[in-house]
């Protein structure tokens, strides 16, 4: 049950402001920004994954009517600053990168020159007439080609593929092996993704040689480190940039960085002094624009013979790549400090390896920390079948408990205001186990397969500068507000997120409105522009609520509070003790109870502006107040998945027949937002687990560049997502807000897998690797040498605790099935 809140806006489900532009067509998205005289610039890009630029022949293209100019990596190298990454991080390897490649080549699709014409069809059609003569060299395709003894080297300053290595150990797991009764390995490989936003990156460079000003439209979820990174690049300073986002249609992570064709668009703009504008297709973004995922893990859990983990062990590898945007350590570094989640583990130890390889690089992707879940669960349910227990009581006994509040987990990192276990609780009661069973009983007799997953989320949030510092991450975590009320009374509000589709422009006013005491409507919030923003490190890692709403909470309280100083001097009171601003009223308390004064906003603002002789001594005119805030190092939302799913056994297809999650996620700004957040999250990762992929063959060439070969879920196959709200606050953030978005994603992978292993249960097999494609399902199936299609299928249990187990046993020799 949600916890009840004192507010009077937060928490209203009212509807988003910005639907109106949407479904009404009247959306401002980069391709409607139209400049006269804007050029149009072309990509050429390697067919190769790994070769020796020998020469590049411009001349034909050149020739081409309509073409201005065509440049290559040496151009742009006098233009632009190199990217360099060296945070002092040990096992970190410092790396830099030009803004297109000089002398080879390291993935398919690496843009190796640029067209610039009077159009697009001109500009495509000179970019085929470019030639590029290759020396191809050997490539590096995976992370065991990468990391064998003389592999071929990706980044040639360094000494070898391995551009991160970090470990830790907290307690003593190896000695935890010995006490144990039982040693549990268990694997997971999550495969490549890459991000899909309806709205491909884009972006129009417009310098203005008179002023020496370059004003970039872009869709970008971080303005003002968008605007910090060009500047740098670019040999400018920050007055001189200035970074306009329009309406984005999609982010998910991937509009966060300045990537190579950005910076390439700017200095052209600089170079002819005209507006020059680029828009990637499908296929560029699919193969070049930046990847994700693909992380392979191996935990070794010692247990006693009831389930409880003594300790832990995690091996993880990442394939990155071929080029770093960010910190190679980022994205694992993440994954390793947070697995152990809402488990009480103490003895706990991790090796993390991050390599370089012959493909598109890596960034951040919604949830970056993805499998951490699924790996955590998964280890839980790997428990329960080595050991015949039931993988409920496992994760009961295991649980951090509200006694156990606060709670520090062997990394350090400290759990408190969190609700794990009475949200495992409330979604094994809401998807009624015991029935399940009894039903998953019957049809494995009619020889039908179905599978329960559970999975609890412990999902980190609102990181703030200690994180990132710790991280090697440049820049810092805080962020930036300012409310300005205007003669009139009306409210005016910035901050430096920017949103990219969640639906930002009401909860952040619904934030404004509680804390300065007036309603929604009366607010109009600014954001994505840099010259009207305030400082602010954009939208990332589900931030926007705590961080972005949060900031603009804890400013509209200041402002309130010198509204109330003047309304207290024109009501000709000593001080505005007993005043409040209710719905942009001032009311004052007397007798227990709120009375009006006749003295509105409106009438403040006025006496502010227009008539500061007769304001409170101190008080200064104007009513336009900044603040900053900076969270704690991460907050953390929590919840449970429970999903039930049925294998079809003659064509491997995975169907969902019922969906839940139980959510703790704090302070919620606005419900009907965050149930889009935590719905879209789901199908998000459901999409990932069952459909999307991308592919590489030995040669590294890319088998997905389409999005018929790289396929995504629709509607039609993602299930009703039933919500149950647990919310309770943050007692250290503003409002009590604890922010969400990605423990969707982290939830929906994690129960899909454990619901596909448990159907697969009687088969005596174990999927550990995604995606869950009907292949690998008939794989696994006709791998699995007690499969008969059409058969029913015996129950696997092995203890008293059938009802509710349903294990994979180890065959007779020892080995189990996997795939």
């Amino acid at each position: 049950m949600t916890t009840e809140t004192p507010f009077t806006h937060i928490g209203k489900p009212l509807p988003r402001k910005e639907d109106r532009r949407f479904l009404t067509g009247k959306g401002r998205y980069l391709d409607d920004v139209v400049l006269p005289g804007a050029l149009q610039v072309s990509f050429v890009r390697a067919p190769h994954a790994h070769a020796r630029i020998a020469a590049i022949d411009t001349e034909a293209a050149r020739a081409l009517p309509g073409v201005l100019g065509v440049f290559t990596g040496r151009d742009l190298a006098q233009w632009t600053a190199p990217l360099r990454l060296a945070p002092p991080i040990e096992g970190l390897h410092p790396v830099e990168m030009t803004t297109l490649p000089i002398d080879k080549v390291r993935f398919h699709g690496d843009p190796v020159a640029v067209v610039v014409a009077r159009d697009r069809y001109v500009a495509e059609d000179a970019a085929e007439l470019v030639e590029v003569s290759y020396e191809p060299l050997p490539c590096v395709a995976d992370t065991a080609a990468a990391l064998a003894p003389g592999a071929p080297l990706v980044d040639d300053t360094l000494p070898d593929n391995l551009v991160s290595h970090q470990s830790f150990r907290a307690g003593d797991p190896v000695a935890r092996r010995a006490e144990a009764a039982r040693v549990v390995e268990a694997r997971f490989d999550l495969h490549r993704h890459t991000h899909v936003p309806m709205e491909t990156r884009g972006c129009l460079a417009d310098w203005d040689a008179g002023r020496s000003h370059l004003t970039m439209h872009i869709g970008t979820q971080a303005p003002h480190p968008m605007r910090s990174q060009l500047a740098a690049r670019m040999g400018l300073t920050e007055t001189q940039v200035t970074v306009i986002s329009p309406d984005i249609g999609g982010g998910f992570g991937q509009k966060i960085a300045l990537y190579r064709e950005e910076l390439t668009v700017a200095a052209l703009s600089r170079h002819f002094g005209r507006p020059v504008r680029w828009r990637e297709d499908r296929l560029e973004n699919l193969t070049s624009a930046s990847h994700a995922r693909e992380t392979h893990c191996v935990t070794r859990a010692a247990v006693r013979a009831d389930g409880r983990i003594l300790g832990l062990e995690l091996d993880l590898t990442e394939d990155f790549g071929a080029y770093c945007f960010y910190p190679a350590n980022y994205m694992a570094r993440v994954i390793a400090m947070i697995l152990t989640g809402p488990y009480r583990i103490s003895d706990y130890a991790f090796d993390v390896k991050v390599v370089l390889t012959n493909k598109c690089g890596n960034g951040p992707m919604r949830a970056p920390m993805a499998i951490t879940s699924w790996v955590m669960e998964g280890t839980i349910d790997a428990v329960a079948r080595e050991l015949g227990l039931d993988p409920v009581e496992v994760r009961r006994i295991n649980a951090v408990r509200p006694a156990d509040l606060p709670f520090t987990m062997p990394t350090g990192e400290v759990l408190e205001d969190v609700t794990p276990l009475e949200t495992l609780e409330a979604a094994v009661a809401a998807i009624d186990v015991p029935a399940f069973r009894a039903r998953q009983a019957q049809a494995r007799a009619e020889g039908r397969l179905l599978g329960l997953g559970l999975c609890t989320v412990v999902e980190s949030t609102t990181y703030g500068s200690e994180f990132y510092k710790a991280a090697g991450i440049p820049g810092s975590g805080h962020e930036a507000a300012w409310v300005r009320i205007e003669p009139s009374g009306a409210v005016n509000a910035s901050v430096g997120v920017m949103g990219s589709g969640q639906g930002y422009e009401t909860p952040l006013a619904q934030a404004v409105a509680e804390g300065l005491g007036v309603t929604p409507d009366m607010v109009n919030v600014h954001m994505g522009h840099t010259d009207i923003a305030p400082y602010g490190m954009g939208s990332r890692g589900a931030r926007g609520a705590t961080a972005g709403g949060g900031t603009l909470y804890l400013c509209a309280q200041k402002a309130a509070e010198k509204v109330l100083a003047i309304a207290a001097g024109m009501l000709n009171l000593n001080d505005a003790q007993g005043l409040r601003l209710q719905d942009g009223q001032v009311e004052r308390r007397l007798e227990d109870a709120w009375q009006a004064t006749g003295v509105s906003l409106a009438d403040v603002a006025r006496r502010a502006y227009l008539d500061p002789t007769a304001l409170p001594e101190g008080i200064a005119p104007g009513l336009d107040v900044s603040l900053t805030y900076d969270p704690p190092a991460m907050t953390y939302s929590n919840s449970t998945h429970a999903c039930e799913v049925e294998i079809d056994p003659a064509t491997g297809r995975i169907a969902i027949a019922r969906y839940v999650v139980a959510e703790d996620c704090g302070t919620v700004l606005n419900p009907l937002v965050v149930k889009g957040q935590q719905q879209g999250a789901v199908g998000m990762g459901l999409s990932g687990a069952l459909f999307e992929e991308v592919i590489y063959d030995e040669s590294g060439q890319n088998l997905t560049a389409t999005l018929a070969d790289y396929l995504v879920a629709t509607a039609c196959e993602l299930p009703n997502i039933e919500i149950l709200p647990m919310h309770t606050p943050n007692r250290k953030t503003p409002a009590g807000i604890k922010g969400m978005a990605e423990g969707g994603i982290m939830g929906s992978i994690g129960v899909i897998a454990g619901a596909v292993n448990d159907a697969l249960a009687p088969l005596g097999v174990t999927a550990e690797q995604m995606p869950l494609s009907p292949q690998r399902m008939r794989a696994l199936m006709r791998g699995a040498g007690n499969f008969t299609y059409g058969t029913s299928f015996s129950d696997p249990g092995t203890t008293a605790h059938d009802t509710t187990t349903h294990g994979t046993p180890g065959n007779s020799d020892g080995r189990t099935g996997r795939a």
